[in-house]
Order: C-alpha cells, then structure tokens, then sequence
C-alpha cells in the first residue's frame, strides 16, 4: 500500500519533469467518513470499531475485544477535510509539490476505542487482545507544508466519528449492516 503511494508520487514528478506539466501530490493520513467500508472482515480501524461496537450492543454483549495492546496510536482525518484540503491547495497560486494531509493529531487505539464506544452507546468492556498483532507503534504525519498555506482540518475527531456512525446506521436494514 505504501509502495503504490510513493509510486503515485514518483510519477506526478516524473511527468512534471518531463512534460513541464504542474502536478501537485496530497498524501492523506488514514481517512475516514461517509461511504465507508463498514465490512467485518476488510474494513480499516474505524468502521470496523463502529460496527463491532454497533452489534456488540444490539447484541448486549458484556465486552468488546481489540487487537493488540491498544497503545499504537494513529492519526485520522475525516474524508470532508481531505477534500476542503485538496480544494484549498488548487486555489494557491504556488502550492508545496507535496503535501501531508494530516490532522496533526494522534491517539492511541484504545482511546480510540473507548471514544467510538462512547459515541455508539456500547457500555460494555473494551478488552485488548495482546496476542493480535499492533503494527506500528505510531503513525503521524508532518503536515506541516499543508498547514503554512493556512489550511487546517475543521471537523473534530469526536464529530466525526458522529458522523460516520450515522453514516453507518443510515446504510443499515433492521440493525444490520449490508454487505456490498
């Protein structure tokens, strides 16, 4: 995933060298928002922990399990501000070649974990589950270039994440979610 990025990267610079064409690169952090992938088995951290939390309280489940220990810590932007970001970025007269899109911001999963809870209305226990794997233990841009232009990310985590979920329950039937 992360090779297919930097080659993205690579080919806006190739082809602005060769061709003399202006190309600018927006490298997002883990996003997040409407229309995403709420699937059990292939969605990322977010909606993945906003359906578990979701069926683990129709379900009165007593607790919620996480993979790893919870204290790698990520960074996220919702969807709409990468988009307000992109926008911002064509309307400089000299924007950076490339630009982090981050929200300057990271948490640890389980923190994460408990706010996603809390949103949902899950009142059970969050266990962690060290013999799952963590990944890497941090994940934060240096927006820095993206954030010297004046931009910065308007929506906050927690409504965000109020947002998604409401995302999730309008694209649900009786409680569960469909399969697309």
């Amino acid at each position: 995933y992360a090779i297919a990025k930097i080659a993205g990267l690579k080919l806006c610079e190739y082809h602005r060298r060769q061709h003399g064409r202006l190309f600018h690169a927006v490298m997002p952090c883990n996003l997040y928002g409407p229309g995403d992938n709420y699937h059990p088995e292939n969605s990322h951290v977010i909606p993945g922990l906003i359906r578990r939390f979701h069926e683990a309280k129709a379900a009165r489940a007593p607790e919620v399990a996480i993979w790893g220990t919870g204290t790698p810590r990520r960074e996220f932007l919702h969807v709409d501000d990468l988009a307000e970001a992109c926008l911002h970025l064509l309307q400089l007269d000299d924007p950076p070649d490339l630009a982090n899109a981050g929200s300057g911001e990271d948490l640890p999963i389980l923190e994460l974990a408990a706010l996603i809870a809390e949103i949902v209305g899950y009142e059970g226990e969050i266990r962690a589950d060290p013999a799952r794997p963590d990944g890497t233990p941090r994940k934060l841009m240096d927006s820095s270039r993206l954030f010297a232009t004046g931009w910065r990310p308007a929506i906050s985590l927690r409504d965000g994440l109020a947002g998604a979920y409401h995302d999730f329950l309008e694209r649900t039937e009786a409680g569960a979610p469909r399969e697309a």
